[in-house]
C-alpha cells in the first residue's frame, strides 16, 4: 500500500523549538587609571567573567559582568603593581530569524559564550596617566518558545499491517545514469 493510499492529512502542533538565532563578536575599548604614573604594561588579563540572556524588542541583551587586571611598572621601571577594575556591560545581539508563528508569552532566552572576552592589546594612553585596553568578545543566542509546525497525519492511525508501507517518489530515473566509481566511499 502507497502512502497516496492512506490520503494524507496535514495536522498543526504546538511543539516548543528554536525560534529565533543571533550572533555577535565586538571589540570595546576600556580606560583604567592606575594610581600610580605607569612606566610600562607587563601584562593585561580578563577575569571573572559572567552574564545572562534578557530579552529585547528588537534582539536579545547579553548583560555582563568581568574584572580587569593591570600589572604595570612605575618610577622608571623600579616598582610594579596591578591596577583592578570591574566592569559592566550591555551587548545588544540581533536575532538573524525569528519564527513569526512562536507564541511571544512561552519566550525564553539563552546566550553562550564563543570568545570569552580577552585583552587583545593595552597601551599608555597619550596623557601617560592611564592605560587603554581593547577587548574582544563573542557570543551566539537563541530564543526558545512555542510555536506551530504542519505534521502530515495518516487519518486512520497507524497499525502492524503499515509496517510495509512504501513511499513512493517516482526519481529512479533521476540516477540512470550515475556513475558509481565516483561516489566517495567515506559517506
Amino acid at each position: 500500500m502507497t502512502i497516496a493510499d492512506k490520503q494524507l492529512q496535514g495536522r498543526e502542533i504546538i511543539t516548543k523549538a528554536v525560534c529565533g538565532k543571533g550572533r555577535k563578536f565586538s571589540t570595546v575599548t576600556h580606560t583604567v587609571t592606575p594610581p600610580h604614573r605607569p612606566t610600562s604594561i607587563l601584562g593585561a588579563w580578563i577575569i571573572n567573567h559572567q552574564f545572562e540572556a534578557v530579552r529585547s524588542n528588537d534582539g536579545i541583551e547579553v548583560v555582563g559582568s568581568y574584572d580587569i587586571n593591570i600589572w604595570y611598572s612605575y618610577n622608571n621601571n623600579s616598582q610594579t603593581d596591578v591596577a583592578k577594575e570591574s566592569v559592566q556591560y550591555v551587548e545588544n545581539v540581533p536575532l538573524s530569524y525569528v519564527d513569526s508563528k512562536h507564541r511571544p508569552t512561552t519566550e525564553e532566552v539563552f546566550a553562550d559564550i564563543i570568545q570569552e572576552p580577552n585583552c587583545v592589546e593595552a597601551n599608555i594612553s597619550s596623557s601617560g596617566q592611564s592605560v587603554t585596553l581593547r577587548v574582544e568578545r563573542e557570543f551566539t543566542v537563541e530564543l526558545i518558545a512555542e510555536t506551530k509546525v504542519c505534521v502530515a497525519v495518516l487519518p486512520h492511525g497507524y497499525s502492524d499491517d503499515d509496517k510495509g508501507l512504501v513511499y513512493n517518489f517516482d526519481h529512479d530515473e533521476d540516477f540512470e545514469d550515475l556513475d558509481i566509481s565516483l561516489l566517495d566511499d567515506d559517506l
